[in-house]
């Protein structure tokens, strides 16, 4: 994969740091329990303290202004050698973009700092139940008060509420607006008077997933991003972020589990037919993966220029899920009889319990950050000129 050009000195600085630290952290957290809170949580915890995570911030705010392509050649440095996600990746990668693009200097004086530390878990409140991916359909009130906003309403499938510290969210400000008009994007914290978290389980037996119930919550007026009523322009601006930086180590991370659907593949022994079955199911994955490199190249050079990632934020995130379904559904068939030991064998199963998992966190994939559907209506109205989708536009 070609790369934009990127300061030496980091990138070695970098890998000297994350090739020994690695190694020791694999002796508690090996590369099967990646997904796993606490693993997340140490790994969250080891950048902030090499100061890894404010890598394109100004100065000011403590970062160390570097070009954005060291950024993305740090992501795919640890992605390559199987890091895992640090806890607070949508502070990182998708709301401190936006407080350094859209907040104001007390917001970034604020919240920043929290992220850079990681004293200061983030979570993600925008859909809500009956709502899906529609953004538009927003019923979370928030009424305003002398003292700034009260917040009613209901959140689901909140990542990290449970740990979260503070949530970002669209929050209908305007009682008379419909669809995109009207919306605020707010910073409420987690720990106000009035915040409730229930876990949602998952498939896989864990509890990512959180319904969050904000009953008469109070929030400042200093705590909405941008201006009142304008919250789905920076809504959009940060599911851009969403769909292409947050994306890219798990690109890397499909090219390693396609290599080793392949190894699982030549190893196994199958009829002649089933045999050629599978060949064709992974020759067709295998030019996926190539065709979701060369939208990387498009996200790279687009973010790397100083824009976002656009419609090709999109195009990726479209296409990465759908085929990480895709190569983990063939790994856990040619798994054979292992893969129904479920998602939590341990000792010698543990790395085909993973497997297991990653099939049943997969189904979820092309519904967060946009489902497949909202994405390919995306695709078609900007890329394509197509109509509107009627059912979807609520103006």
């Amino acid at each position: 994969m070609t790369h934009c050009i990127s300061e030496p000195d980091l990138l070695k600085e970098a890998a000297e740091w994350l090739l020994p630290t690695l190694s020791s952290f694999r002796q508690e957290f090996p590369a099967h329990t990646n997904p796993s809170q606490a693993c997340r949580v140490r790994w969250n915890a080891l950048l902030c303290q090499a100061d890894l995570v404010a890598l394109t911030w100004p100065r000011e705010y403590g970062g160390r202004a570097r070009p954005t392509a060291d950024l993305i050649a740090f992501h795919e440095l640890c992605a390559s050698h199987g890091a895992p996600q640090p806890i607070n990746s949508i502070a990182h990668s998708i709301l401190a973009p936006t407080l350094l693009q859209f907040g104001t200097d007390a917001q970034k004086a604020r919240f920043l700092p929290g992220i850079r530390d990681g004293s200061e878990i983030w979570c993600q409140g925008y859909s809500e139940p009956g709502s899906g991916s529609d953004l538009a359909s927003v019923r979370t009130r928030g009424t305003q008060t002398p003292a700034g906003w009260v917040v009613k309403g209901h959140k689901i499938w909140t990542t990290q509420a449970h740990l979260a510290r503070w949530c970002f969210a669209l929050v209908r400000t305007d009682p008379d607006s419909t669809g995109h008009r009207g919306l605020s994007f707010m910073l409420i914290d987690m720990q106000a008077p009035g915040v409730r978290v229930s876990p949602i389980r998952q498939l896989t037996g864990e509890a990512d997933y959180n319904e969050v119930f904000f009953e008469n919550v109070p929030v400042t007026a200093e705590n909405i991003v941008g201006e009142v009523g304008q919250g789905w322009r920076i809504a959009m601006a940060a599911a851009e972020y969403e769909r292409g930086i947050y994306f890219l180590p798990r690109v890397v991370q499909l090219e390693h589990e396609f290599e080793r659907a392949e190894a699982l593949f030549d190893r196994a022994v199958l009829e002649t037919n089933e045999a050629h079955s599978y060949a064709h199911r992974l020759q067709e994955a295998r030019d996926r993966c190539q065709v979701i490199r060369w939208r990387v190249e498009q996200v790279v050079s687009r973010v790397a220029a100083g824009s976002t990632p656009g419609i090709d934020g999109a195009i990726l995130k479209l296409l990465w899920s759908e085929t990480r379904q895709m190569v983990v559904e063939l790994q856990l068939e040619l798994l054979g009889e292992r893969a129904v030991l479920g998602p939590e064998a341990e000792g010698e199963y543990a790395a085909d319990a993973s497997t297991v998992r990653e099939f049943l966190w997969s189904r979820a994939e092309t519904i967060v950050a946009g489902t497949s559907e909202i994405q390919r209506n995306i695709i078609a109205e900007r890329l394509l000129g197509l109509p509107k989708d009627k059912s979807t536009d609520g103006n």
